[in-house]
């Protein structure tokens, strides 16, 4: 199932390539509703026939695709599987697009709810017939074509193929195109490390590198959630003129927020995997820390290089992010064979800090962003706190909550004034 996640996800950024935030950036351009129809049956039109292509091609060359993913020919059904899901997943982010740029928030909660219920709802009994090969694999691409189909139905009146545009195609592919590496280097951060652990130890460290992962999917579902909903945000506020004030403290808020939650994971880790897990998949508690915080560094990124796209300069993104996959790729070749799989999880940490600290210094450079002194220091309180927990107490839960919430006041205390701010906002 995450091998074939994998395959999907690279195959949906190339069917997608970027359109669906250059779409983002279009739509709020101008406030006619003709033009906004415009800007998504031109963006519906091009995503599906670049779907329909990547699908096909996936059918085409489903053997050398079992053989690199999975590691074996044999598997070369599931790929048709991934093939369709692919063709499903890129067109449903623009199908559904209008209801987030609308900000139906209802809707959204209902769908999510009913989505994964529907998924399990197919995947658990196939499960207990014994077909283990295919169970998630199939429920997420029926599920993911019962959700499309749901919302062509509420959005089918933005998508009309005689309003495709060929201007505003061009438009759209000056932004999306820089875009598209972006897109492969997230997948880069996020898979590489799985495919160069297999090769470098063995596929059994893979595996518990996997279940060591399985904890940082807590932060990457607060990465989805707050993706959600962030575009819509920026987009409609790119015009005000304390927009960049706004951007810049809504990244530091967030960054605090993520400062103070690892610190409690770090000290919990290990006390999850020794409840959840047994034997050497308890050893995957060490790299939880790492893969949460990651994820969420993730966010911080998309936060403040937003800025580029608002200003209509997407190819910054690319090199930025790309100096961090291409750092985390070279410390994954020197750590994983000294390290083991704890290498592979600081390599991508590293990553991800790296292209954070290079685009708050370009952005600060163009003026297109702040930061205070502060978060500064709590940055800096993060990291130490980080190397003191993994040299002193990596097991030792109670000593390691006490640490956390004594380094989390202290970010509050530097903080305190926003905080009163916010309990006002709240009682008012």
């Amino acid at each position: 199932s995450d091998l074939s996640n994998t395959i999907i996800s690279l195959a949906s950024a190339i069917a997608v390539m970027g359109m669906y935030d250059a779409m983002y950036r279009m739509f709020f351009e101008k406030e006619e509703k003709g033009y906004k129809k415009d800007i998504c049956s031109t963006t519906i039109t091009y995503t599906l026939g670049a779907s329909i292509v990547v699908s096909i091609l996936m059918v085409i060359f489903k053997r050398p695709i079992a053989q690199l993913f999975y590691g074996n020919r044999q598997y070369e059904n599931l790929v048709y599987i991934c093939a369709v899901t692919t063709l499903v997943s890129a067109t449903n982010c623009i199908i559904s697009a209008p209801t987030r740029m609308q900000n139906q928030r209802k809707i959204f909660l209902i769908t999510n709810t009913v989505s994964p219920i529907l998924s399990y709802s197919i995947s658990i009994p196939l499960i207990l017939q014994g077909h283990y090969l295919i169970a998630l694999p199939l429920a997420y691409a029926i599920s993911g074509a019962t959700m499309e189909l749901v919302f062509y139905i509420l959005n089918h009146s933005w998508f009309e193929f005689n309003r495709f545009n060929k201007g505003f195609l061009k438009q759209l592919l000056a932004i999306a195109i820089p875009l598209m590496p972006n897109f492969l280097i997230y997948w880069v951060f996020n898979s590489s490390d799985r495919v160069m652990i297999s090769n470098l130890l063995n596929v059994g460290e893979a595996g518990i590198y996997s279940v060591g992962s399985k904890l940082g999917l807590a932060s990457q579902l607060i990465y989805t959630a707050f993706a959600g909903g962030w575009q819509y945000f920026a987009f409609k506020t790119m015009k005000e003129d304390d927009q960049v004030e706004s951007n810049s403290r809504i990244f530091e808020y967030l960054g605090i927020v993520s400062f103070a939650a690892t610190t409690f994971i770090c000290a919990w880790s290990y006390g999850i995997y020794k409840l959840l897990f047994t034997g050497d998949y308890v050893r995957g508690y060490i790299i939880s820390p790492y893969l949460f915080l990651a994820p969420l560094l993730q966010m911080l990124f998309q936060v403040i290089a937003n800025q580029f796209l608002v200003v209509k300069k997407t190819w910054p993104n690319m090199f930025i992010l790309g100096s961090g996959a291409i750092v985390n790729i070279i410390l994954n070749f020197v750590m994983i064979p000294r390290v083991g799989i704890e290498g592979a999880s600081i390599a991508t940490l590293i990553g991800y800090v790296v292209s954070d600290v290079i685009c708050c210094i370009v952005l600060l450079k163009m003026k297109l962003m702040v930061i205070s002194k502060r978060f500064i220091y709590c940055s800096i309180l993060m990291t130490v706190y980080f190397i003191l927990w993994r040299q002193l107490i990596p097991n030792r839960v109670g000593i390691g909550t006490v640490c956390a919430a004594i380094t989390s006041g202290m970010f509050c205390l530097l903080y305190k004034n926003d905080i009163k701010q916010l309990c006002h906002a709240i009682k008012k």
